[in-house]
């Protein structure tokens, strides 16, 4: 019995192993990791290969920094520091630290330096926003995005790091229900803004 319970625990241990190796590998050869894949207002997206692959920290002239090379934070922090001349009080943690679930709507997410909005808020995402994904089974560091475009009934984010296959540029629908605005997507938890 004692042999057959290390048998699956060790296959079980390969199989975790696995699935970390292969989330750090670039199986989609259309792209080498750094190329440029698209850009928003002059702030490039790169290409990240599998989505736990690492390369570096990057940092600005000044020091502050942007994050890990590549990653769906990186392009965030680097596009809101580029773009809209903010940096953030708190230059580290992963996309999911970007939310804070104890706040409410409106409030001032103060690690971040922006107003922070539940999905399912009152006031409507908009251009420039960052929407922020809970983690999830393959991903445990959650996901952030930004805000290219808005209309009625969907908002297109622009992304950094969607996996080897995702694309940057994804369109997602938003609803208007009971008064509150919903960004159609399970694992969104809101969203961010440098003002309103």
């Amino acid at each position: 019995m004692k042999y057959k319970i290390l048998i699956v625990f060790g296959v079980l241990v390969l199989i975790f192993l696995g699935i970390k190796m292969v989330k750090k590998v670039n199986f989609n050869t259309k792209y080498q990791v750094g190329q440029v894949i698209d850009s928003l207002n002059h702030v490039k997206v790169y290409y990240n290969g599998g989505v736990s692959h690492t390369e570096g920290r990057n940092l600005a002239p000044d020091g502050y920094n942007l994050g890990i090379n590549y990653q769906c934070v990186e392009f965030v922090k680097r596009y809101y520091y580029e773009h809209l001349d903010h940096k953030m009080p708190d230059t580290y943690g992963n996309a999911k630290d970007f939310f804070n679930t104890a706040l409410k709507n409106g409030a001032l997410n103060k690690q971040r330096d922006l107003l922070q909005y539940h999905n399912g808020a009152s006031v409507e995402p908009k251009v420039n926003d960052i929407v922020v994904f809970s983690r999830s089974f393959w991903n445990s560091y959650g996901h952030v995005t930004i805000i290219a475009e808005v209309t009625k009934d969907s908002v297109t984010i622009i992304q950094q790091n969607p996996g080897p296959f995702g694309e940057s540029r994804e369109r997602l629908g938003l609803k208007y229900e009971e008064k509150k605005y919903y960004i159609d997507n399970d694992r969104v938890l809101g969203w961010l803004t440098l003002d309103r």
